[in-house]
This record gives C-alpha cells, structure tokens and sequence, in this order.
C-alpha cells in the first residue's frame, strides 16, 4: 500500500508541475511576456473540441487498456509487435483525425515554415547539399524556411526522395512521418528483449499502443525522427555484425536528421556495450562514419550546419523565450508527451540496473538539451525520441496497476487532442 502511495505521490508531482507550468505560462501571456506559446507550455491554443476521431480514439483507448497489457504477455512475440505497430497506427491516426483531416493531418507539414515549402525548389540534389549551410542563416535573399534551416539536410531529403517516387504532399509526407514514427512499438521492445530483458519489453508494449506523445507522431517529422532512430538503436541491440552496422549508419542518419539526435550517442552507448560485444561498438561507429562521410562528401559538413543553426535560432524567437520559464516548464511538456506513467517508474528505476541504464541515459539527454537553451518550447514534439526512451521505466510498475496507469496515458493524449489545437 506505501508502494502505491509513492507512485501516486510521483504521478501527481508530475501533474503538478504541469499544472504550474500552465498557470505561470498563463501569467506570462497574460502581461505580455515574449513567451511565443499561447497555451504554454504546450505550443498550441486553447479551443475544446470534437471531431470525427474521437469516438475511434476513445473505443481504441479502452481496447488497448482492457485488453493490450494480456495480449501482450500471451501473443507469440513477432505476433505481439505486429498487432502492437498496427494499433499504434490506429491510435495515432484517430488522434490526428480529431482536428480533420486537413486541419489534423494533410495540412499538418505544408506550412510555409515546413521542409513541404522547399520541396519544389529542390530540383538538382548535390547542388542543394552544397549549398545547404549558405543559406541556413536568416535575413538573406534565399534563407531556408523556419524548418529546414533549422535542421540538417537528411530531413529535408527525406520528403523531396517522397516527391521523386509519386508521394509528394502533406498527407504522404504525414503518412510517412506516422508510418515510421509507430516503429518505436517495434523497436524500443526489440531493445528491451535483446538485452535481456523479455517480461520488461512485453510489459512496456501497451505504454507504447497508448503513447501520448503519438498526438505530434501524427503529425511531424519528429515522429519520423524517434522512428528511425528508435530503429537504429534496436539494431545495434541485436547482436550481429550486419544490424551493428546497419544501426551505426540508421544513427548516423538520424543526426542528420536534426542536430540534437546527437544526444542520443550515450543511449546508443549503453545499448553496445550492454549487448555484450565491444565489437558492436566498433561495427556501429563505422556504420554511423560512413554516412557521416557520404554527406561531408556531398558538401555538407555537419559541426558547420551546427554552429550556423545556433545563430539562426537567435535570430528568432528563441532569443525573447525566457529560460527562467522553459528551463522547467520543458520538463512540463514531457510529462504530456511521455505520460504520467513515466514518473512512477522513474522513482522505481534503483531497482533493476539495466532500465536504470537505458531509461537513465534518456533523462541525460533530455537535462542536457533544456539547460542547452536550445531546445525552449515545443519540446513536446522536438523530443519524441528521448520520450520513448523513458517509456521502459513503467514495466516496474506493479502489474496489478499497470491498467490504471494505462488508462491515465490515454486520458492525457485524448485531453491534450480536445482541450488544444497543437501546431504540430
């Protein structure tokens, strides 16, 4: 009973703190702070609502949490993950279709500030990767829009090779970004299992179903980001020269995906190590060199992009968002993306050494990129690939409350969806 009690105690700190970072962001907004977020912390507006998604997001929400947490434990494992992605890919898409399917979905990634606006401008590719740096910075003739320039060019790429094969588009582009992004089901259990832990990778299998963080999967490129990411690590976690390899390049291509994957290095360091073979080590900083070698090559050197996307977001409005308020109030927003689930099994990570290694270098990275400065606001949707990474510390939730924690994950995605209209 003490037990539960912490939990409890650890899931409401975590509300509170939202609640907190609601009301100061309230404040802000309200004397006309420079805080850019006028539903701080989350980057949206307030606007309570329905829409054609909901009845399928709620029936799919009460399935997962009546039945998901069994199935998971009984079902053949290639079995579990396959229904396990495909109920992801139907709880993200009835999130989305909350707001419509323009508004919720299509429209999502063919904004003037999204990678979509450049994509027919692009029309020799070696040329646009040795000029991508040149035009990174703001106030020039030819800037790269907000995204783009904000990015390293592997984002960009990934939606003008969708326009060459016949799928250009928001609604392909968002389709893509969900179809990748619901890998994260797969991956991060894959991880899990291979490293020696099966109960742990079966048991955080429904969180996944249920991820809150599946309202900006669907739809962003930073639901792509976790999936491919997410993917290289599983594949550096299964022991074979060939997956170390293939999951060093996926990693290598994740950060040039956005710059802040790099934070992802020590999980990825951890995964290696704790395989059991340093050469897994070895096989995946080959794989990542190589394709850091193929863009340096190309025309891109990736520490150049870096220090000029630094003086980019100073030129916006990263410079008027206060740190005294996103420092914290990030934090505010993950508990909206990971879940209030997270913050129990958190308190309980001592107790098993590996998902304190795991989960423990996802919180590094998060720390390190809010006390960075670089990442104020919009982390909800920016670090979707560390949330999931947190995801692991609920299997050390008693399995007599996993349910009620299940349901609490839902009830957060479905409250965000209804009381917000998100930007992303």
């Amino acid at each position: 009973m003490m037990t539960r009690r912490a939990d409890l105690v650890a899931g409401g700190v975590a509300v509170v703190l939202l609640a907190v970072a609601v009301v100061v962001g309230y404040q802000l907004n309200s004397v006309g702070a420079p805080i850019f977020a006028r539903a701080a912390p989350v980057f949206g507006e307030w606007a309570p609502h329905v829409g054609p998604g909901t009845p399928f997001a709620v029936l799919i929400a009460i399935a997962v949490c009546a039945w998901g947490p069994g199935l998971a434990s009984r079902l053949p494992w290639r079995r579990a993950l396959v229904s396990g992605y495909f109920a992801a890919l139907a709880w993200t898409f009835a999130l989305a279709m909350i707001d419509g399917w323009q508004s919720g979905f299509a429209d999502k990634l063919a904004s003037r500030d999204e990678y979509l606006h450049e994509v027919p401008g692009i029309t020799d590719i070696p040329a646009m990767l040795r000029g991508f740096a040149a035009r990174i910075l703001d106030h020039q003739p030819d800037s790269w829009t907000t995204h783009v320039s904000g990015h390293p060019p592997g984002a960009t790429l990934v939606f003008v090779w969708l326009d060459r094969i016949g799928l250009g588009g928001g609604a392909w582009a968002g389709i893509a970004c969900v179809a990748v992004g619901a890998a994260v089901v797969v991956a991060v259990p894959v991880t899990l299992r291979a490293l020696g832990a099966p109960e742990a990778a079966r048991a955080v299998l429904p969180f996944l179903v249920l991820f809150p963080g599946a309202v900006w999967v669907g739809a962003s490129a930073d639901g792509l980001f976790a999936g491919v990411t997410a993917t290289g690590i599983a594949l550096v976690a299964l022991g074979h020269r060939w997956s170390w390899l293939a999951g060093g390049a996926v990693l290598g291509f994740g950060v040039h995906l956005s710059y802040g994957l790099v934070l992802l290095g020590p999980l990825a360091l951890v995964v290696a190590l704790m395989s059991g073979r340093w050469r897994a080590l070895g096989w995946a900083v080959l794989g990542a060199l190589g394709v850091v070698a193929v863009f340096t090559l190309a025309g891109f050197w990736w520490l150049d992009g870096y220090h000029l996307v630094i003086d980019r977001y100073y030129q916006g409005i990263g410079l008027y968002r206060p740190y005294s308020y996103w420092v914290w109030a990030n934090l505010a927003c993950l508990v909206l993306a990971a879940g209030p689930a997270v913050a129990p099994g958190l308190r309980r990570l001592g107790s098993d050494r590996l998902l304190l290694l795991v989960v423990g270098a996802a919180v590094l990275a998060v720390l390190a990129a809010t006390l960075s400065g670089l990442s104020k606001a919009e982390v909800e949707r920016i670090w979707l690939p560390f949330a999931v990474w947190l995801l692991p510390a609920v299997a050390l939730l008693p399995e007599r409350d996993r349910r009620g924690w299940l349901a609490a994950q839902a009830v957060t995605a479905l409250a965000v969806n209804h009381l917000l209209l998100t930007n992303w």
